[in-house]
């Protein structure tokens, strides 16, 4: 398959694009863990998208996105910076396909492409949000909110 072979054969590519976005963005946790970590992590994701695209199944980036959110919520990072470094590496693939496919082959590139890489977003961020319902959050001390309300209470 030409999308496919084209991945492959710009897969440095793909990711130096995309890897220069998440720098640009200015990610705390990817900047955190440096730039061969970061590009190794962009890496893996472009390999499960070929993966993906090349037996046509989804069940391998929901897979992995759901390991991906399990991973990077342990780890403290925000759901946003994920989301961009996906995002960062689509936009980086759309790039490749808009300046090597034909145009009459476009639509169904890009829709392989956004298919895989938005179900993984989709599971990414399920999961993400189940991750965080499950974590206890810290009481609220609502004390001071209503400071003074006692002085109030007393005037009338």
């Amino acid at each position: 398959m030409e999308l496919i072979r084209l991945l492959e054969s710009n897969s440095d590519k793909i990711i130096s694009e995309a890897y220069k976005s998440v720098y640009k963005d200015k990610l705390k946790g990817y900047k955190k863990v440096g730039q061969e970590k970061t590009k190794e992590k962009l890496e893996n994701l472009l390999k499960k998208v070929i993966q993906c695209v090349r037996k046509k199944e989804l069940l391998p980036m929901l897979n992995y996105t759901e390991k991906i959110a399990t991973e990077r919520f342990s780890s403290g990072y925000d759901l946003f910076e994920v989301q961009t470094a996906i995002n960062a590496l689509e936009v980086s693939i759309w790039n490749i396909i808009f300046k090597e496919i034909n145009p009459d082959k476009l639509k169904e590139n890009l829709g392989l492409v956004s298919t895989v890489l938005g179900a993984g977003k989709d599971h990414l961020a399920r999961t993400y949000v189940f991750l965080a319902t499950k974590s206890k959050a810290p009481a609220l001390n609502l004390n001071n909110l209503f400071s003074g309300s006692e002085s109030i209470a007393n005037e009338n």
